[in-house]
């Protein structure tokens, strides 16, 4: 299978309820209780890709352009971005949805980095071939 090929099947997205129990005082989502959801789409894709070990090392500025009320569905969708010889980058968007209408909005987006690890937990190449 080639590069392009394994980004595609390595997509990946999931869908989440909104409940009042990960929502602040405003009764939207935490901020915290968002980015981690990101970074667990992210590593997903990442190992989809790659069938290595991966682990976060960093993340890019995340943009949180519109509030997640409760009472909402979101989706988080994480695509493959860059690709280096032991790390890459994933985009994770996560899309807020209205219960009982057609209403749709990105709300925020962030890219994360991860690296593929050894059995020594050393960097070890994301691809087998050069």
């Amino acid at each position: 299978m080639n590069i392009e090929e394994r980004k595609e099947k390595a997509q990946t997205s999931i869908f989440k309820t909104i409940f009042p129990s990960v929502c602040n005082h405003y009764n939207t989502m935490y901020g915290g209780t968002a980015m981690q959801l990101m970074d667990e789409v992210a590593f997903m894709t990442a190992t989809r890709f790659s069938r290595k070990v991966m682990v976060t090392v960093s993340s890019e500025k995340i943009n949180f352009s519109s509030p997640i009320p409760s009472g909402t569905f979101v989706e988080l969708s994480g695509s493959i971005g860059r690709i280096g010889k032991t790390s890459l980058d994933v985009q994770v968007n996560i899309f807020v949805e209205e219960m009982y209408s057609d209403s749709r909005i990105e709300a925020i987006t962030g890219t994360f980095t991860l690296v593929a690890l050894d059995e020594e937990r050393k960097p070890t190449l994301i691809l087998d071939v050069a």
